[in-house]
């Protein structure tokens, strides 16, 4: 198993700042990205289409090359931030199964997709949930054509045993799951027993870690902030032998949203740190 990075850890750098935060001190653009995940020592990259300049092909086919040059795995991340907005957007069903075709062109096996988000977690799922698997199911179709898989990330919207259910209904080895070990927990599900019932469909992670933060109201989203990896409530050392034992050998993807006060405006402290852990636990794993 090895190790890599989603670019959404930098999101404030690419000049997503959330309403709370600063501006970052200086800008990203998909080469220092790269540049940086690079001297991380990463093995992987998950790339989110939200952060791309453009979808020209002559751009995709540059950045496929770069790709290959640092010898990255790679995903290819589309939804950003509300994806099919629990099968309420046609418009975005179609821009993403538009968008495999980007996959393809940077040579990505896997494509993560969005099936919903917190903004309607609280509204009725059943419907919801009947709706994303009759358009992941065409999207599937699409994508197995072009030989990529789709991997739906539980979002701060379905717990376990709904992303278990819209995965069988799919039912397709071309669609499986991104993990977050996180998002979980943020809708009360315990991330162990969560990854033990998705672990043999996992194409793709993002690899969390959370503290509560004191002071912040348990309704919102960002109660349980982003840590270094292995510093926080998450048991990423168990998820990642679950993963292991059943087979997933793509790469581990730290990655980090709303940084908890201790990390406030050290991203880059954070990110060194994670990448450092996951690396023990990767090596631990070989051995």
């Amino acid at each position: 198993m090895k190790v890599g990075i989603d670019s959404y850890s930098y999101h404030r750098f690419f000049g997503e700042v959330y309403p709370n935060q600063r501006p970052a001190p200086k800008h990203y653009t998909m080469d220092s990205f790269l540049d940086r995940a690079k001297q991380l020592g990463c093995d992987g990259v998950s790339l989110e289409s939200c952060f791309f300049p453009d979808f020209e092909p002559s751009y995709l086919t540059t950045l496929r090359r770069k790709l290959d040059d640092r010898g990255f795995d790679r995903v290819y991340a589309w939804g950003h931030p509300d994806g099919l907005e629990a099968g309420g957007n046609e418009k975005a069903k179609d821009e993403m199964i538009r968008h495999i075709d980007h996959a393809v062109a940077l040579g990505a096996p896997v494509m993560r997709v969005v099936g919903s988000s917190l903004m309607f977690r609280f509204q009725p799922h059943e419907p919801q949930l009947e709706k994303l698997a009759t358009w992941f199911k065409e999207a599937t179709a699409a994508a197995e054509k072009k030989g990529v898989k789709l991997a739906v990330e539980n979002h701060i919207d379905y717990n376990a045993d709904e992303i278990k259910w819209l995965v069988e209904a799919v039912h397709s080895e071309y669609f499986g799951v991104n993990l977050d070990t996180a998002n979980f927990l943020r809708v009360l599900d315990d991330p162990v027993e969560a990854t033990k019932k998705l672990a043999k469909h996992v194409h793709a992670t993002h690899v969390k870690d959370l503290r509560p933060v004191k002071g912040v109201n348990v309704k919102e989203w960002f109660y349980f902030s982003s840590v270094a990896a292995g510093t926080g409530l998450i048991q990423i050392r168990e998820i990642a032998e679950i993963l292991h034992q059943n087979g997933y050998r793509g790469f581990l993807a730290f990655e980090e949203d709303m940084p908890h006060p201790d990390y406030e405006g050290q991203e880059e402290k954070m990110i060194e740190e994670s990448i450092r852990y996951l690396k023990e636990v990767t090596s631990d794993l070989r051995d």
